[in-house]
């Protein structure tokens, strides 16, 4: 609790919550899982970024602790393969948890408040490239992004991404055997709905399959640089 403490005082320079614009959200994703005995003050600082309007803080659950004898209730092999695509495009064949990547291209390893702190004010500093719009239409939200950086550009990938706001688990075997765990913002769907040049402007129609809260995450290929983030509210 010290140290969450600590963490939020570090980010007290930011920009309040209320004050946060859609499309300066800071992309904050953690590589966690169930049977991970040192990931639970991970999960709990991403449950304290998770309530702050001007953050998209996301959880995503990996499968490789899942033979110490505790299936992850929420891994798939897809985030397990987004990790180690980020340790690929990082120049590293290695994956841990817990791990935060910021905005798509700043790793922190492990459970270290006041670099993710400082990390975050740094991506808050810089305006998001992307600027994306979206609008309720019916039964459908309608997906509009548009930039102003010059060409040339590489490939960018427009992301639809579910996630369940609050999860309780009681883990009965592995290392955190007998502990009722909290997580927060679990991934639960993430998939491409285009790829985007930056040329004009990219539209897309996204119909909502249950009432899952959904995100728009506009990436540089590749697994770089988020450059752009919306909550489908």
């Amino acid at each position: 609790m010290r140290l969450i403490l600590s963490f939020l005082m570090a980010c007290a320079g930011l920009m309040p919550a209320a004050a946060a614009q859609a499309d300066e959200l800071v992309v904050v994703e953690l590589f966690t899982s169930q049977g991970c005995s040192s990931c639970p003050p991970a999960d709990a600082l991403l449950g304290e970024l998770a309530q702050r309007e001007d953050i998209l803080a996301l959880s995503l659950h990996v499968d490789y602790w899942d033979y110490i004898g505790w299936a992850d209730t929420f891994a798939t092999p897809e985030y397990t393969a987004r990790q180690h695509g980020y340790g690929h495009a990082a120049g590293s064949t290695v994956v841990y948890t817990p791990q935060m990547v910021i905005g798509g291209v700043d790793h922190v390893v492990g459970y270290r408040p006041m670099n993710v702190a400082d990390l975050i004010n740094l991506h808050r500093a810089q305006p998001n490239p992307v600027e994306i719009v979206v609008t309720r239409q019916g039964a459908e939200y309608v997906v509009r992004a548009e930039t102003g950086m010059p060409p040339p550009r590489p490939m960018m990938v427009v992301q639809l991404v579910g996630y369940s706001p609050h999860e309780e688990v009681n883990i009965s075997r592995g290392e955190n055997a007998g502990q009722v765990a909290e997580y927060h913002n679990v991934v639960t769907s993430w998939q491409v709905i285009g790829e985007w040049d930056g040329a004009g402007v990219f539209q897309s129609r996204v119909r909502p399959q249950d009432e899952a809260p959904l995100a728009v995450i506009v990436q540089t290929s590749g697994y770089g640089a988020i450059l752009g983030a919306a909550r489908l509210d």
